[in-house]
């Protein structure tokens, strides 16, 4: 494997509360979880695995020609998922893999790229992940939108769904502070070593409290390099709306970079 190679892994599981099948969603006669891996495998990844938790979406990927494996379908979370994907896979301690969420599927191969390369770049982090400047005030205060503070080498800080950083001389008017707030995009680098030991580090309670599973990293004293992206990313499918959005922005010419 060469230094700047790495694997995009797809978690994939059916049991979506607010979307049920998610992964077959239909969106323009191809599954859901298809896309996104059509999207990833335009990426420079060496390759794309899709790590499914029922076996009508290995069968669903194998129709389609994308690489997917089985795994246990008791997983508590999509780390753990790939935790295992990685043993099943074979892949040695020191290879990138870069986690897509399988309900991306406008995701850019060009993010995808800059996660690994910062991993790549940071042999002191165990971790990369990408965040975006925001710029509405609504967004800012809701607690559904995750920011991130970093350092000045652009190691986080901090996690949180409260507005940060905040200032103390908050103005009465509805105003960012400058420079512009983060928005954590939930995409992440991992080497594997790193990833299959995961799911034994035991929660923090910061973790627990704000619900973001980033925040056991860094209670561990691990660290997580952050990329920071000149613009959002393409909108994710949680429910019903989203998928008509996005299949929507797939009608509309030039909504949305064609694939290679």
């Amino acid at each position: 494997m060469t230094a700047s190679a790495f694997t995009v892994l797809i978690p994939a599981r059916m049991r979506s509360t607010r979307l049920p099948d998610k992964p077959l969603a239909d969106i323009a006669g191809i599954p859901m979880v298809v896309r996104v891996a059509q999207r990833a495998a335009t990426s420079q990844a060496s390759r794309c695995v899709v790590a499914a938790d029922d076996q009508r979406i290995v069968d669903a990927c194998s129709q389609h020609g994308v690489h997917a494996v089985l795994t246990r379908d008791d997983h508590p979370s999509g780390s753990d998922r790939l935790a295992e994907a990685c043993t099943l896979l074979d892949l040695p301690d020191d290879a990138v893999v870069v986690n897509v969420q399988g309900d991306e599927p406008l995701i850019d191969p060009a993010l995808i790229d800059a996660v690994a390369t910062e991993l790549h770049r940071r042999p002191d982090c165990v971790m990369s992940t990408a965040a975006h400047a925001i710029d509405r005030h609504e967004d800012w205060i809701n607690p559904n939108v995750v920011k991130v503070v970093t350092d000045r080498d652009g190691t986080a800080l901090y996690f949180s769904r409260a507005p940060l950083p905040w200032w103390r001389d908050a103005p009465a008017t509805p105003t960012l502070p400058s420079p512009a707030p983060l928005r954590h995009v939930g995409i992440y680098g991992y080497r594997a070593g790193f990833l299959r030991g995961f799911p034994r580090l035991a929660p923090s309670p910061q973790e627990q409290l704000e619900s973001l599973e980033q925040l056991r990293v860094l209670w561990h004293g691990g660290r997580i390099s952050v990329h920071i992206s000149a613009h959002a990313p393409g909108p994710g499918v949680d429910t019903p709306q989203d998928l008509d959005r996005v299949r929507q922005l797939l009608k509309t010419p030039g909504a949305i970079p064609p694939l290679p």
